[in-house]
């Protein structure tokens, strides 16, 4: 007898072939027969005539390092059809943090990834992990090992290259972490410190990876006017090290570089898989990103960490410096020149008097407060101790959806998931949003199509053999739904408001969400 009986449904498999009409049986966590089930006997059925029954969502990019600690954790993922997610990306992981500048460096991932959960230290992935499968999970989770993480473990943030002992302690730490069970790889070459290497240190700290198979997620170094040169570094990295490369949120940030760098870009990742190299992209289904807002600044004023810089903004002559920096400089990621202060909107504002700025954009701020915008910044961000995120409008639809037609591209979401303060309305309604609006709404994508790109691209990227599909002996994670009642409820303002039309989602076998309610159940496992 089965534990579960889903019958009549419209079946999509996360192939990318065409629905097809049967039923599936779950017993044990996995699933145990798919075809014609009419005359099985189980010990729940479920009709769901007229619904798509899909494999569970995957995000392979959020971070919620800290956040899966706290209790709350999964049900804006499970709302909007996710039953797994890869956190520790964009090189900003909570795992491992130790050594002399493991103060420093948990100020800096804070804004990203949330604070250090009370009581908890992750000195090893492996601690990281055994902590993480003390707490009951509503979810699947898995850990990526952020290289930016690793280099401030052996150096802090020194803009410098790395000595033979510290690349060698540097590699030490890497193939610790994979063998502790991280998943894969991340890199984020837009940030401090990572910024800091050139090409060749860049492919010398991956050096342990070389033909090893391990995937390496990248948030490139510039996604700006840069972007196709950044993108040219990474197949560099790819070929020369030959390791799978997954380029994160691909796009190209700033008004006169819209329509224009994105085709550029699409010809060169279809040229280079064409010659063979384990290329592939994913992207956001927002015009918006979220990041920390000291991501405005050049990069060299964030080689002392946040309180160096905390204190430098403090420093008129220091200020100076910046401004004519961020006024003329076009060698780094200047979002400020590429796409205006009315398109950067801090959020998770700490001090009491700071927090009714939150939602408004750094030119109203200095609106309110009778300065230009960049006093306005280098206030808010003094005040602040540098621990602030922000979010800010920096691609174009028409990019997003050529993005998502590429035959190798996976859907995720970037959320952040800082301590306090308006989150993105992605960590609530990313995967919804694909349902509702690119593909039931603008017919972006084919409902077969994105769903694959939502389960069994991602899964085959990380080597999940068992998540993403429907077939005999995969884990049971499984969405059940009618395609017109999905819904992205939240909005920009109102980020925190659960998407909607999940009628049931099982995680490894156990009903997460049961007619379209919350369960008490936990099926979640650390991966």
């Amino acid at each position: 007898m089965y534990d579960y009986l889903i019958q009549h449904a419209r079946i999509l498999d996360g192939s990318g072939a065409d629905a097809f009409f049967g039923d599936v049986a779950v017993s044990g966590g996995s699933i145990a027969a798919v075809g014609d089930l009419s005359a099985a006997p189980a010990v729940h059925t479920i009709d769901a005539a007229g619904r798509y029954l899909t494999p569970g969502f995957i995000d392979i990019h959020r971070h919620g390092d800290s956040a899966l600690f706290s209790p709350d954790y999964g049900k804006a993922e499970l709302a909007q059809g996710l039953t797994t997610v890869l956190n520790g990306n964009c090189g900003l992981s909570l795992a491992p943090v130790t050594g002399p500048h493991r103060d420093e460096l948990l100020r800096y991932l804070a804004p990203i990834v949330g604070g250090l959960p009370e009581g908890r230290d992750f000195p090893t992935m492996e601690d990281y992990r055994a902590q993480a499968s003390t707490v009951p999970q509503r979810l699947n989770n898995g850990m990526l090992v952020g290289m930016g993480t690793l280099r401030a473990c052996v150096a802090g943030f020194r803009d410098a290259p790395l000595t033979d002992e510290e690349y060698h302690r540097l590699h030490a730490l890497l193939e610790q972490s994979l063998s502790d069970g991280a998943v894969g790889v991340s890199l984020g070459l837009g940030y401090a410190p990572e910024c800091f290497y050139d090409t060749a240190g860049l492919i010398r700290a991956l050096e342990p990876l070389r033909g090893s198979g391990v995937t390496v997620t990248v948030h490139m170094r510039q996604e700006g006017d840069g972007v196709v040169d950044a993108l040219r570094e990474m197949l560099t990295v790819a070929r020369t090290l030959d390791i799978p490369v997954e380029v994160s949120h691909l796009k190209a940030i700033g008004k006169k570089n819209w329509r224009r760098l994105v085709p550029e870009m699409l010809e060169l990742l279809t040229r280079a898989r064409q010659e063979g190299v384990d290329i592939s992209c994913d992207v956001y289904p927002y015009p918006a990103g979220s990041t920390q807002l000291i991501h405005v600044l050049p990069p060299e004023f964030v080689a002392g960490g946040m309180s160096a810089l905390t204190e430098a903004l403090r420093d008129p002559a220091q200020r100076a410096v910046v401004r004519e920096r961020m006024e003329k400089g076009t060698d780094f990621e200047n979002i400020s020149m590429l796409m205006g202060f009315e398109n950067i909107y801090p959020t998770s504002l700490h001090r009491p008097e700071n927090q009714r700025l939150e939602g408004k954009s750094i030119l109203e701020i200095a609106e309110v407060r009778g300065k230009d915008p960049y006093d306005a910044l280098f206030d808010l961000l003094a005040e602040e101790h540098c621990a602030v995120s922000m979010i800010d409008t920096i691609a174009h639809e028409e990019d997003i959806d050529d993005i998502l037609r590429l035959p190798f591209s996976s859907v995720i979401s970037d959320s952040t998931y800082p301590d306090s303060g308006l989150l993105h309305r992605r960590v609530y309604g990313s995967f919804a949003r694909i349902l509702e609006t690119y593909v039931r709404k603008r017919g972006v994508l084919t409902l077969p199509d994105a769903v694959r790109k939502m389960t069994r691209q991602p899964a085959d990227r990380f080597g999940l053999v068992k998540k993403g599909r429907i077939e005999v002996g995969a884990d049971a994670d499984l969405c059940l739904f009618d395609l017109e009642r999905v819904h992205e409820a939240d909005t920009w303002l109102a980020p925190e408001r659960l998407a909607q039309g999940m009628d049931d989602v099982f995680v490894n076998g156990v009903p997460a969400i049961a007619g379209g309610q919350f369960t008490e159940a936990w099926g979640g496992r650390i991966l």
